[in-house]
């Protein structure tokens, strides 16, 4: 017998997939006006602005734009060090935070939750509020370099990549992701003999792909989106990402056709990252709340 479907079914289905194409439209469209945009001259742009033609690759297009935001800023330094910092800061945190987490999900010490709930508090803090004292404190911290042992992490790389190796929100992620997965696999690798971190990097990480990819995805969005932790520590444009070279299309006059076609670059990477795991990101969030 073949299924039935009723009228009232199919229309819901229709309006779910309406509604959900206008939320996508809502969220495509300042991308859509961001690229299209980067290709027209300043004038037009602004007059586009007041019409639909914001929107359409119409008018006089060209590659101006890019050549000349490639003129005003080293974008390609910006980009490569955006990229470097993120890339490398995302691998440490993942493979602590999840470190940190495992520790938390199949260990067992004393004041464990007592730990864990302070560190999830640590949330409620803004970075605001705690910005000038870690600029006070890295600017004192040893470092040895090239040329031996130096005070002070200004103006380097690793001074925005080792504070963020660590926070509540990765860790967080992994512990709840840990705690819904079978002890029964832990306990048949431990009476075959495996130590702990041969448990972790044996049976817990082949298995965890999921949130390796959503902490991954998340991780690389708060890295290459920082702005306010770069501006205080980088006085040289060596070590400046891609958020803090934006400042070099608001001195003087303003072209919003570089801006947006400097824009248009830097949205890439993320782009690419984000393609990349969206398979593993996808799968994770599908799974949420399915145990068992």
């Amino acid at each position: 017998m073949s299924a039935v479907i009723s009228p009232n079914t199919g229309f819901k289905t229709a309006w779910r997939y309406l509604l959900l194409v206008v939320f996508a439209l809502i969220f495509v469209f300042p991308i859509v006006f961001m690229v299209v945009s980067s290709f027209k001259p300043a004038q037009q742009l602004l007059r586009d602005t007041a019409s639909i033609a914001a929107f359409l690759p119409v008018g006089d297009l060209s590659f101006d734009n890019y050549a000349a935001a490639f003129r005003r800023a080293p974008v390609a330094l910006f980009i490569f060090n955006s990229v470097f910092i993120t890339v490398v800061t995302v691998a440490g945190a993942l493979f602590i935070c999840s470190m940190a987490a495992f520790s938390f999900a199949f260990l067992e010490f004393k004041g464990k939750e007592v730990v864990l709930a302070v560190l999830i508090a640590t949330l409620i803090v803004p970075f605001e509020t705690i910005a000038i004292p870690m600029l006070m404190l890295v600017n004192n911290l040893p470092w040895i370099g090239g040329s031996g042992l130096q005070f002070g992490w200004l103006n380097t790389y690793h001074v925005q990549i080792v504070p963020f190796l660590a926070d509540a929100l990765t860790i967080f992620l992994f512990v709840q992701y840990f705690r819904d997965l079978p002890r029964e696999l832990i306990e048949a690798a431990r009476l075959d003999g495996a130590t702990w971190f041969q448990v972790y990097t044996r049976v817990i990480v082949p298995i965890s792909g999921p949130v390796f990819a959503t902490a991954a995805i998340l991780k690389f969005l708060a890295m290459y989106n920082q702005y306010l932790w770069p501006l205080l520590v980088t006085q040289s444009e060596q070590y400046r990402p891609v958020m803090v070279g934006l400042q070099y299309f608001f001195q003087l006059n303003i072209a919003w056709g570089e801006v947006m076609a400097y824009l248009s670059i830097i949205t890439l990477p993320v782009l690419i990252f984000y393609l990349v795991l969206q398979r593993a990101f996808i799968s994770s969030i599908a799974s949420t709340g399915i145990k068992g």
